[in-house]
């Protein structure tokens, strides 16, 4: 239809207004084509005759419909007063700060802390699709989560606006979200690093304004990088164009930057002593902007902080006092004075303290600083002049060195930062998160404002270039003709600004433009004179050295980090060398910016300020527009509304539109096809809509027009409704008087006609017969009452003989009854003296046990001091074997010695015998030779008596000679014996020498031998001590046997005494043997002397032998006799070593025989002990097997059938009483532990089986109950049967199990609980608040650009159904495993708060559902849970309770919002919901037709000051991760043991019943 035809009588319009921008107005007659004038009546009721012509008609205004919605681009008509309309709707009467226009995020700041920003309100936006809730910093955040995560691209999130307008919060806050969804599995803490920047860089780099406390004077890009799991590993940062002129002056009201008032705010503590700092009053550089606190900030508490985050990241106190010395020398340099000399000349004081300071702080010479602060260096190429500086070229000289230092400085943190937050892995993805200033304009624009308001041009350009993407791709996406919008392009602005001979260039030439430019070059050039440099630079301070060293500038680690591409062609700038100014800067980093943008999906954040005052909620329409203007919101407006701004999908627009629609179109199965006959029949102009794929196009102005012929149905409907129900009414009214006149009428006439039937002797008659009737009547009752007089009496007769003999009879009975009592008394008497007898026993037996344990343990102590003995003695008496197998070796190899000696002495004595004889038969012819030989005889016998001294030494300390002689042969032995052959002598012995090596290297190796085996039996008697002292160590882990042994002793008194002798005995014992051991030691050591001794002498006497026999080899005349004594003093030795031998021989039999004793002890006890251990080991395979086989093989759906509950704690019980029966400690010990171990091991290998977890609850909590009912406790036995009391446990308390396997059941009931929340989580949004189950109600409208993910059609979604039925299965799957029915309550009451909390909290970030008809639709849902509860008859497990805030929620929704009255009654029936949740819901209202009312700003005060008297909660989100604290209730199980039976099923044959 034309757009003039909308222009009829009650629509309204805007028109221009100077004080609000655009004011309403609705039209008072209808316009017709070529009307001069618009008649109009304006709210305040005056009309108003408007100019127009057809070609400038006043916008229309939207429907109050639309008004309010969360997209701008949902709006029917789309221009700047419908967006300024709406947002003041949802900020100045909503309180909503966030608003989506198209792709954009607009914020408003609101001056106020809001409670919308908590971990819950970031876990119930994380994992959402953006347009499913509110708009919200965290939904654009999310979304480019999502992006990254799910198509592996780089996001960046581009913040701007006004100084004031909220930037900086928003992109700490878009940091934080990234944080907390983010969080790396790492120690590192990444995501805490990356979020302590931003505290740094606000100190360093933000400042007070007139526009705002806490204003960034920097650009800032963080990247943020992700690693393959999306998980943060590390961050990057670039800053942009940081305005150093305010390190020297601020304006009125304003600050420097924040770290100085935090430096001076903290100089009288004792660590910033040395620095010489004052208050911030004392500084030039502090104090120019007037006021230098700002309200309501604590700088020291503040500079705390920051300390604080430098920790954090990793800087040490060092690194912090050298940023805060060279923050410090700059103050000092800003109160550095300058004299003026003249007009020519400046001067500088060497002794200005402030000079001082800054020069001892940085390591300088403050005659130098002071020489060029006031002169100047000019260097031509024949000379170099110094010329001298007026007073204000120096301190523009001071001020500029002060701006460098600063700049320095503020690049180094920066750097480090970036430093702290790199990472050693590999970077996978990142999000940008931009804060850059937005268009500004001033009455003076400066140079960092030119700047600026380029960076936004190119930024604008960007954005403009994305949106033109998007709308493509989308009508592409839809097969609809893609035709070319006209826009404003600023092309021609950036090239002014950057193209050749552009201003940029121009500036670096040094010509003046038409900005404001006073300090343009100046700022541009950015100069510091070269020997305040070279001054710098040779500081001593060497971090002041650094910032000015004539290094190379490096490349920024920001973009040495990325690679990215650009999407388009861009102009590369002049890269001459001497282009070094801070224009050409700015322009090459914001080359790379644009480039890094390109490369990535880009999210648009625009803040707006709202008014100038900074107070909360207040809205400036005339600041609000401009800023809209200059950040594009209005742009993209503008091009959506030339082409087709709204957009429906086929289902939204077929329920919303349905009751457009006919009966005939109704019947159309095709949805589709039905959407686009309605169209075709509605509007006739097909150029107003296009048909795509999945959604229907509409131009600007049809969606309302749409919704005009909406309200005429409804309104046409509604009217028929009240013509039939005023009908129905009058009808039922006029029917209700005829029936009332009808009935007085028949009254009337019968009244008539008695009065005439009525005469006198009539009346006579009738009161003779009254009087008749009377007496008779009279005598009538006295006869009735006489009999029944007669018979009362008779009946109380025999009543009271009865009662009579009834109370004498009791009286006989009560009589013996005190008979009785008066035994029973007595007998209880005695019973309860025998029980105190009995007590007192008991607590003596109870002390005596306790001082007899106390001397088992002081006899434990004493046994182990007598382990550590034996031990000891032990070790030395392996030692003493050692030696005595050593003496035993020397012994034998001196009897070998010995005999071998007796051999040769015998032999001797025949050869020297057969000599003689020879000598006196042969004397004669010998004597003639005898000169000859003798010659011969001392050449030769010279010549061997060394060799002959060594072998025979050799031969007889340490060979067998007995073994030699008889390897030797007979002629051998007669060269040896032979006189004068001394040759064949010696060469017998060298043979024989041969053959002894031999037989040595043979002996020792034997003996070595021998020593390792006597080694290896010292090791294997030291593994027995160490055995034995382990057995008496694990004497204690066996003290149940222990007490029970001695329970059974104290009760049989007799054996005390005993006990107490065989303790002494023990002890008698124990002195004994060490008396013995250390007697036996002591004999050993003087043994042991005397044989060394006798070992020496042996030693030496064989010494005296071997000379003795050199000896022979000289004077034959003498061998026999000292043969004969020799052979004589051998024996005598041989004598004593064989006494010495068997002295040793008893003595080790001794040590043999205790050691064989101790041997065989310690076999005794290991038999003992594998005995037992064989016993355990098959105890435990029995209870391993049951555990397996009653725990994981049980499947819950196997074991649930035709058993009764809890079967396994059942058989497991009876295990446990088996071993109780036994008094087996060990057996029931090894039970209990291998049932838990059991249960928490299958609890843990199905963590997400709901089933297996509800199956083990059941019967965890069953085995409890066993525990507790057959405890033998009075207050459990009471409610078992006597059969069942028989089989109480009789030996062992098991109370401590009984608290294990409660902590047991209570960590599986939590897991219980956490697999059932998320099985029905998903569901709850989609069925309680979505789904739409009551007819005629649907409350859809259009949601613009953000669509709803969720589908509207019915077919694929979550209903209510669906929760119940998940419901239904966990209350079936419950009751089938046996699960108590107080647990299962406690269940379900846990799972209804989840899910009135999870629908309640989605309510609070959903504006859309906050209606009437969605109240109503959560009433129903609710009421459908309530009925589920009846239905499983859960009415009193409080399940109902928990949904309470909901069900207020949707009271509130539905219950009239106007009068005083009304905010009264909400504020009384509202008491389960805060006053901050209260407020949101009425804040949030959003009528879904004309025929509701908004909430008006004044009932929400009126609301507000109702409930300000309360104190709660200031949280708006509920905490869904809330637990109930469950309690297990005692349940006796009604099952008799002795009747239950195994099925064969479990496997269990090897349990027989006893």
């Amino acid at each position: 239809m034309a757009v003039a035809e909308l222009y009829t009588q009650y629509n309204r319009v805007w028109i221009p207004d100077p004080e609000e921008v655009w004011k309403s107005a609705e039209i008072a007659k209808d316009y017709r084509v070529g009307d001069k004038v618009l008649r109009l009546l304006l709210e305040d009721g005056t009309e108003l005759d408007y100019s127009v012509n057809t070609e400038s008609l006043p916008p229309l205004r939207n429907p109050d419909i639309l008004v309010g919605e969360n997209d701008l681009t949902a709006l029917s008509y789309l221009h700047e007063p419908a967006v300024l309309h709406n947002l003041r709707i949802r900020f100045a009467e909503s309180k909503l700060i966030y608003t989506y226009s198209g792709i954009i995020l607009v914020a408003m700041n609101p001056y106020k802390q809001l409670p919308i920003y908590g971990d819950a309100i970031i876990h119930a936006y994380s994992g959402q699709n953006m347009g499913d809730m509110d708009p919200h910093i965290f939904a654009v955040a999310e979304e480019a989560y999502k992006q990254m995560a799910r198509n592996n691209r780089n996001q960046s999130i581009i913040v701007s606006g006004e100084s004031g307008a909220g930037k900086t919060v928003s992109a700490r806050y878009a940091m934080r979200y990234f944080a907390t969804v983010s969080k790396s599995g790492s120690n590192a803490h990444v995501e805490d690093k990356v979020l302590a920047s931003n505290p740094i860089t606000e100190a360093v780099g933000n400042a007070k304004t007139t526009r705002n406390d806490n204003s960034s004077r920097f650009g800032k890009y963080t990247e943020i990088s992700f690693d393959e799991q999306n998980q943060i590993i590390g961050a990057n940062m670039r800053t942009y164009l940081l305005e150093k002129s305010r390190v020297v002056f601020q304006s009125e009201n304003e600050r420097n930057y924040h770290i100085f008032y935090q430096l001076c705010a903290s100089a009288q503590q004792s660590e910033f002593k040395h620095l010489k700092l004052g208050s911030a009053e004392e500084f030039n550089y502090t104090r120019m902007g007037g006021n230098t606190v700002i309200e309501g900030v604590n700088d020291r508490a503040e500079m705390v902080e920051t300390q604080k985050t430098f920790a954090l990241l990793g800087f040490k106190e060092d690194f912090q006092m050298d940023v805060f010395k060279i923050l410090a020398a700059i103050l000092h340099l800003g109160n550095v004075q300058i004299t003026a000399v003249g007009n020519e000349r400046s001067s500088v004081s060497e002794d200005d303290s402030h000079l001082k300071v800054f020069c001892e702080l940085l390591g300088l010479e403050s005659g130098r600083v002071a020489q060029w602060l006031c002169n100047r260096k000019i260097v031509t190429s024949s000379e170099t002049v110094v010329k001298p500086m007026t007073r204000p070229q120096a301190v523009n000289a001071r001020d500029a060195l002060a701006k460098k230092i600063y700049a320095h400085l503020f690049d180094f943190i920066v750097e480090r930062i970036n430093q702290a937050l790199q990472f050693s892995g590999k970077q996978h993805t990142f999000i940008g998160v931009l804060d850059i200033y937005g268009f500004e304009t001033f009455d003076v624009n400066s140079f960092e404002q030119f700047c600026i308001n380029y960076a936004n041009e190119k930024l604008q350009q960007q954005f403009n270039m994305h949106v033109f993407k998007l709308e493509q791709e989308e009508y592409v996406k839809e097969d609809i003709p893609w035709t070319l919008i006209d826009f404003y392009d600023n092309q021609p602005v950036i090239d002014l600004i950057e193209a050749k001979m552009g201003i940029l260039e121009l500036l670096d030439e040094e010509c003046l433009v038409e900005y404001k430019c006073e300090g343009f070059l100046e700022k541009n050039r950015d100069t510091v004179y070269d020997m305040l440099v070279e001054i710098l630079r040779a500081s001593k301070f060497h971090l002041c050295a650094n910032f000015f060293q004539e290094n190379p500038t490096p490349p920024s680690p920001f973009g040495s980090m990325i690679t990215v591409k650009s999407a388009k062609q861009v102009i590369k700038p002049n890269s001459k060398h001497f282009r070094t100014t801070v224009g050409s800067k700015f322009r090459s980093s914001l080359y790379l910016l644009m480039e890094t943008l390109n490369a990535t999906t880009p999210h648009y954040v625009r803040c707006i300020k709202p008014n100038d005052e900074k107070l909360p909620f207040e809205f400036d329409s005339k600041r609000i527009v401009q800023q809209l203007r200059a950040c594009g919101v209005l742009e993209t407006i503008r091009i959506s509304a030339q082409s087709y701004p709204s957009r429906w999908t086929y289902i939204e627009f077929y329920s919303r539109y349905g009751i457009l629609m006919t009966k005939q179109e109704l019947s159309f199965s095709d949805k589709k096809e039905v959407c686009k006959v309605v169209l075709h029949r509605l509007i006739q102009d097909s150029n107003q809509y296009q048909f795509g794929k999945t959604k229907i196009f509409f131009r600007a102005g049809q969606v309302a027009y749409l919704e005009k012929l909406r309200l005429d149905k409804l309104r046409q409907s509604c009217v028929m409704v009240q013509k039939h129900m005023r009908g129905w009414l009058q009808r039922k009214k006029f029917l209700r008087e005829r029936r009332a006149a009808l009935i007085i009428q028949q009254y009337f006439r019968g009244q008539q006609t008695v009065r005439k039937a009525i005469t006198a002797v009539a009346l006579k008659e009738a009161w003779a017969a009254i009087i008749i009737q009377k007496h008779c009547r009279g005598y009538l009752v006295r006869s009735l009452y006489q009999l029944i007089r007669m018979a009362t009496i008779t009946m109380q007769a025999y009543t009271r003989g009865f009662l009579a003999r009834r109370r004498y009879r009791k009286m006989l009975e009560e009589h013996k009854a005190v008979i009785l009592q008066k035994y029973a008394r007595a007998w209880l008497a005695r019973r309860r003296f025998q029980s105190i007898r009995r007590f007192v026993l008991n607590i003596q037996l109870t002390y005596r046990v306790q001082r007899l344990q106390k001397k088992l343990e002081d006899q434990n102590k004493e046994n182990h001091g007598l382990v550590e003995k034996l031990t000891s003695l032990a070790a030395l008496r392996a030692g003493d074997v050692e030696k005595i197998q050593k003496l035993e070796a020397e012994l034998e190899k001196a009897a070998t010695h010995r005999r071998n000696y007796e051999e040769k002495g015998k032999r001797y004595r025949d050869a020297v015998e057969e000599k003689l004889a020879k000598l006196q038969k042969h004397n004669s012819e010998l004597e003639t030779q005898k000169e000859q030989i003798q010659l011969k005889l001392q050449e030769k016998t010279e010549e061997l008596k060394e060799k002959m001294s060594e072998i025979t030494k050799q031969l007889l300390e340490s060979y067998d000679i007995e073994d030699v002689r008889s390897r030797l042969s007979v002629e051998d032995l007669e060269h040896l014996n032979e006189d004068g052959e001394l040759w064949f002598a010696y060469e017998g012995l060298k043979k024989a020498t041969r053959v002894l090596e031999s037989h040595f290297q043979s002996q020792k190796d034997c003996y070595e031998k021998e020593i390792e085996a006597l080694n290896f039996k010292v090791v294997h008697l030291s593994q027995e001590i160490n055995h034995l002292q382990k057995l008496f160590r694990e004497e204690n882990d066996i003290n149940e046997s222990i007490r029970h042994e001695v329970t059974r002793l104290t009760s049989e008194n007799m054996m005390i005494p005993d006990f107490k002798q065989q303790i002494s005995k023990l002890e008698k014992q124990k002195q004994d043997l060490e008396i013995r051991l250390n007697e036996q030691a002591e004999k050993m050591k003087g043994k042991l002397e005397e044989l060394s001794n006798q070992l020496h002498r042996s030693q030496e006497e064989e010494g005296t032998q071997r000379k003795a026999l050199e000896a022979q080899n000289e004077i034959h005349t003498k061998e026999k006799e000292k043969l004969i004594d020799k052979i004589q003093e051998m024996q005598e030795a041989s004598d004593h070593l064989k006494k010495q031998f068997e002295t040793e021989s008893e003595v080790k039999c001794n040590f043999r025989q205790e050691a064989s004793r101790l041997t065989l002890e310690n076999r005794d006890l290991e038999e003992e002990l594998d005995m037992k251990d064989r016993v355990i080991k098959k105890l435990q395979d029995q209870v391993k097997t049951l555990s397996k086989t009653i725990g994981k093989d049980l499947k819950p759906r196997g074991v649930v059938v035709n058993m009764i509950p809890g079967l396994p704690a059942h058989i497991l019980f009876m295990c446990v009483r088996y071993a109780d029966s036994l008094n087996d400690a060990n057996m029931l010990k090894s039970l209990m532990n291998s049932t838990i171990n059991g249960i928490k091991q299958v609890v843990k290998e199905h963590l997400e089986d709901f089933e297996m977890l509800s199956f083990w609850l059941s019967n965890t909590c069953h085995f409890l109950n066993c525990l507790k009912q057959y405890s033998g406790e009075e207050e459990f036995m009471k409610h078992s049967s006597p059969q069942q009391n028989k089989n109480c446990l009789n030996n062992f308390d098991l109370s401590e199990y009984r608290q294990i396997l409660s902590d047991v059941a209570i960590r599986i009931y939590h897991q219980f609980i956490i697999i059932m929340e998320k099985n029905i989580q998903p569901i709850i949004v989609p069925g309680m608040l979505e789904y739409e189950s009551l007819q005629g109600i649907s409350g859809l409208k259009p949601t613009g650009f953000r669509k709803r993910s969720s589908s509207i059609d019915d077919t694929d979604g979550y209903t209510m159904t669906s929760v119940l039925q998940q419901l239904s299965y966990f209350y079936t799957t419950m009751c089938q495993n046996g699960l108590d029915p107080e647990l299962v309550r406690q269940a379900v009451k846990q799972l209804f708060f989840l899910i009135g909390a999870v629908t309640l909290n989605s309510l609070f970030l959903r504006k859309d559902m906050c209606s009437c008809r969605k109240g109503m639709q959560i009433r129903c849902n609710i009421s459908y849970l309530e009925e589920w509860l009846k239905d499983k008859n859960l009415q009193n497990s409080l399940a109902k309770e928990s949904l309470e805030p909901l069900s207020q929620a949707a009271w509130l929704l539905q219950v009239k919002k106007t009068t005083d009255s009304d905010a009264k009654e909400i504020y009384e029936r509202c008491t389960s919901l805060s006053a901050v949740q209260i407020i949101k819901i009425l804040n949030s209202y959003t009528p879904i037709d004309d025929f509701e009312k908004r909430v008006t700003p004044s009932f929400v005060r009126k609301v507000q000051v109702l409930l300000n008297s309360r104190e709660d909660s200031s949280q708006l989100m509920l905490d869904t991760k809330y637990l109930f604290q469950v309690t297990f209730p005692f349940t006796p199980s009604p099952h008799a043991l002795e009747m239950i039976q195994i099925p064969s099923s479990f496997k269990l044959g090897f349990l027989n019943r006893l």
